[in-house]
């Protein structure tokens, strides 16, 4: 299960080699439906990538430091530092793929 992050847990929550941090607000309809497919993802993906959700009600500061603008946003971390962002929503199949040429980049 995806790793709840908090402004005062999120810097240690984002080290290890692969982290996506999953942008998201309860009243975003699209964030909805991309939940299903990031469990899935998860459970695919979750031993080689670390998966973390970051509700933006709440933590606009550290939304506004990774220029995290609209939501749903994913955010890919490597070592803790911020590589890549990808917003809006994407099917799982196309999110699978994106993460696979994530890992296999190391």
């Amino acid at each position: 299960m995806a790793i709840n992050a908090t402004a005062a847990t999120f810097d240690d929550t984002i080290q290890g080699p692969l982290t996506i941090v999953d942008f998201w607000a309860p009243w975003c309809g699209p964030c909805k439906m991309m939940e299903p497919a990031m469990q899935k993802l998860e459970k695919q993906f979750g031993d080689k990538i670390k998966f973390v959700k970051m509700n933006v009600d709440g933590n606009q500061a550290i939304a506004q430091e990774y220029k995290v603008m609209s939501v749903p946003s994913l955010v890919l971390f490597r070592d803790g530092e911020a590589k890549e962002k990808v917003t809006g929503f994407y099917p799982e199949a196309k999110l699978a793929h994106y993460f696979e040429r994530k890992i296999a980049e190391k």
